[in-house]
C-alpha cells in the first residue's frame, strides 16, 4: 500500500501543554468596577482581574523543559558561576560581540550603556526608539532621534521592512549636528514602536557603513532579534536557505554592540545584557554594573535565570517555532482586516498593532483615541492592551504634549501561552469593539509623573 505524503497549510503549536494556569472570569459590571479603580489605565488593573494579558510579550511567556531543566542544575556562586559562562558562551556564540555583562532586564543595560556614553546636547538616532531607551536617553540630557522611512509611520502602506531607518536622513543628522555629538547610532530590532516591524539586512549594513565611516558605534536594541531575522528569510532575496542563527549571527557581524532584554527573544521571564567589543567601554560599563546591577558575572540575575536565558537564545531561532510565532500572529491580523479593521501592515512578529486614529476620528489625539480603545477591549471582554500613542509619548522634554505621529493599540501576544481559541476570543472582541466604535470617547489625564507617564497615569473619561 502506498500512501501520498500529507500537506497542510494548518500551523500547529510546536510544543505540548503539561502545566496549566486557571483564567478568572469577570463580568462587564465588574470589570467597570476594576478599571474605575484602576485610574482607568490597564498597567494598574491586577493581572487575576485579566482574561487576556497582551499588556506586553516581555517575560510573559511560557518556558520550555529544557529551560526549567537547566534553571534546576544552576550554579548560584556569587562571582564566576558556572550559570555566567554557559550563559557568556551562548550570546557570545550568536552575537560574536567580546564582552557580556548580565543585567536584570533591558532596561537595565540601557541605563547602564547611556549613563557611560550620553551627555546633555548628545544626539542618538535611531529607526525609532521605544519608550525605555527614549527615556534613559533623556534622562542623561541626550535627544532620541528617530529616523524610520516614511513608510513606517503609514500604517497601511505595504513594504516588507517598514522598520527600517531612512539612511538618508541619517548621513543628513550627522552632518547638522556633528559626528562628536553622536555617542552611539542605535538599530530597533523589530522596531517595536512602529508595529512590530522588521529591519532588512541591506538596512543593517547601510547604517554599519555609515557609522564606521564617521567612527561612531553602533548598537542594536535586539530584543527580537530572531523574529526579525525570519523576516530576513522569509522577506529578502539571497536569505530564503539561510538558517535563523546564520542570519542572526550575520546581522550582529554588523554592529559593534547590543541591549538585549531577554524577556522577549531570550524566552525567559526576566534577565538581559549589555555585550560589546569595545575594552575601554566594557570596562566602564561593568564599574557602574557593580554599582547598580550587582557583580559582573551575575549582574542582577540568578544562576538560574542565566541558565534559562542561554537555553532560550537558542529556542527562539528554532525554525519550527518562529514559523508557529510569526504566523500565529498574523492569523489574527487577518480576522481583523477581514472585519474592515485597520492595522499596521504586514503583521508585525510579536504583536498586532490596531490603527485608532483611523478607528476613531471624532477623538482627538491628545484626547488620546488609543488609550480609549484599551480600555474598551477589557471592558468588553476582559483583554489587556497597551497603547503606543500620545500618552506615552506625547508629553516633551520641555513638559508640552504634542501627538504622536501614530495612535496605535498593541496586542502583543506572550510566546507559547494562548492557543487558536484564545485568538479566536481576542478577534471577537476586537470586533465586537470595533462595531460599537462611534461610542467611544476621549480622556484626560488627571495625574501622572514626568517620565513614562503611562506605566502609572491615572485617566478619567470626558464624559464624566
Amino acid at each position: 500500500m502506498e500512501l501520498s505524503e500529507f500537506n497542510t497549510d494548518t500551523i500547529i503549536e510546536p510544543f505540548r501543554i503539561r502545566s496549566v494556569e486557571p483564567i478568572r472570569f469577570t463580568t462587564m459590571d465588574q470589570r467597570k468596577t476594576l478599571l474605575e479603580q484602576a485610574g482607568y489605565n490597564p498597567f494598574l488593573l491586577k493581572a487575576k482581574d485579566v482574561v487576556i494579558d497582551l499588556l506586553t510579550d516581555s517575560g510573559t511567556g511560557a518556558m520550555s523543559a529544557q529551560q526549567w531543566a537547566g534553571m534546576i542544575s544552576s550554579d548560584e556562586s556569587y562571582a564566576g558561576s558556572e550559570s555566567f559562562y554557559r550563559f557568556e558562551s551562548a550570546v557570545q556564540d550568536i552575537t560574536g560581540f567580546k564582552h557580556v555583562i548580565p543585567t536584570h532586564q533591558g532596561r537595565a543595560a540601557e541605563n547602564i550603556l547611556f549613563t557611560t556614553i550620553a551627555q546633555k546636547g548628545d544626539i542618538i538616532p535611531s529607526n525609532t526608539h521605544f519608550d525605555t531607551t527614549r527615556a534613559h536617553i533623556e534622562h542623561n540630557g541626550a535627544e532620541a532621534l528617530d529616523l524610520v522611512i516614511d513608510e513606517g509611520r503609514q500604517p497601511l502602506t505595504i513594504h516588507p521592512f517598514k522598520g527600517n531607518m531612512n539612511v538618508e536622513k541619517l548621513k543628513e543628522s550627522i552632518k547638522k549636528v556633528g559626528r562628536e555629538n553622536i555617542p552611539v547610532i542605535m538599530l530597533t530590532l523589530t522596531n517595536n514602536s512602529g508595529g512590530g516591524q522588521p529591519v532588512s539586512m541591506e538596512n543593517v549594513k547601510a547604517v554599519s557603513k555609515i557609522a564606521r565611516s564617521h567612527e561612531i558605534p553602533f548598537f542594536i536594541d535586539a530584543c527580537r532579534f530572531a523574529e526579525n531575522s525570519w523576516f530576513i528569510k522569509t522577506r529578502e532575496e539571497g536569505y530564503e536557505d539561510k538558517k535563523p542563527i546564520e542570519i542572526a549571527r550575520e546581522i550582529f557581524s554588523y554592529a559593534d554592540g547590543c541591549t538585549m532584554s531577554a524577556k522577549k527573544d531570550g524566552m525567559a521571564n526576566i534577565g538581559g545584557f549589555l555585550a560589546l567589543n569595545n575594552d575601554k567601554l566594557a570596562q566602564d560599563c561593568r564599574s557602574l554594573t557593580i554599582l547598580t546591577e550587582g557583580f559582573p558575572t551575575y549582574g542582577g540575575m540568578d544562576g538560574y535565570d542565566m541558565e534559562a536565558v542561554a537555553t532560550g537564545l537558542y529556542e527562539a531561532l528554532d525554525e519550527g517555532y518562529l514559523k508557529y510565532r510569526i504566523r500565529s500572529t498574523a492569523y489574527l491580523g487577518d480576522k481583523l482586516i477581514d472585519a474592515g479593521i485597520s492595522i499596521v501592515q504586514p503583521t508585525g512578529g510579536h504583536a498586532v498593532y490596531i490603527d485608532a486614529k483611523e478607528m476613531l476620528p471624532q477623538i482627538d489625539p491628545l484626547e488620546y483615541p488609543a488609550w480609549s480603545l484599551t480600555n474598551a477591549l477589557y471592558l468588553i471582554g476582559g483583554v489587556r492592551s497597551v497603547e503606543i500613542g500620545s500618552v506615552m509619548f506625547g508629553l516633551q522634554p520641555d513638559g508640552s504634549e504634542k501627538p504622536a505621529s501614530m495612535e496605535l493599540v498593541r496586542l502583543a501576544i506572550p510566546r507559547r501561552v494562548y492557543t487558536q481559541s484564545h485568538i479566536d476570543y481576542l478577534a471577537e472582541v476586537v470586533i465586537h469593539a470595533y462595531n460599537q466604535r462611534k461610542e467611544l470617547k476621549g480622556y484626560k489625564i488627571i495625574s501622572s509623573p514626568s517620565v513614562l507617564r503611562h506605566f502609572s497615569a491615572k485617566l478619567q473619561p470626558l464624559d464624566q
